[in-house]
């Protein structure tokens, strides 16, 4: 499973999803994070460029364009909730703590 989490610098789940600076990009099979690709994505700097619908589709566009299967968050807002679930992607919420670990969690 893809599953993606936004992280700060120190390898924690940033509470932040749509103003998240950086993104990483898990491939978990088994258990066991095959691969792990942080990204950074500057949606802080670009959450309030353009409408939210314009910022919406930046994010759909990212994870479509990664192969992502699944979502871990902290929380994200109404909209972006409607999103995920148009595009069925399945979203963890709540995640904190070391941001391997909420993947792995997630993707169990």
């Amino acid at each position: 499973m893809i599953v993606c989490v936004p992280v700060t610098s120190d390898g924690q789940v940033d509470h932040r999803w749509g103003r998240a600076k950086r993104i990483a990009v898990a491939n978990v099979t088994d258990g066991v994070v095959e691969s792990w690709q942080e990204i950074e994505v500057s949606w802080d700097q670009l959450h309030d460029e353009g409408t939210p619908a314009q910022h919406h589709a930046r994010v759909a566009r990212f994870l479509r364009e990664n192969g992502i299967e699944g979502v871990v968050a902290n929380h994200v807002g109404d909209g972006m909730v409607r999103i995920l679930a148009t595009m069925k992607l399945p979203l963890f919420l709540e995640a904190t703590g070391e941001a391997r670990i909420a993947v792995l969690a997630a993707a169990s």
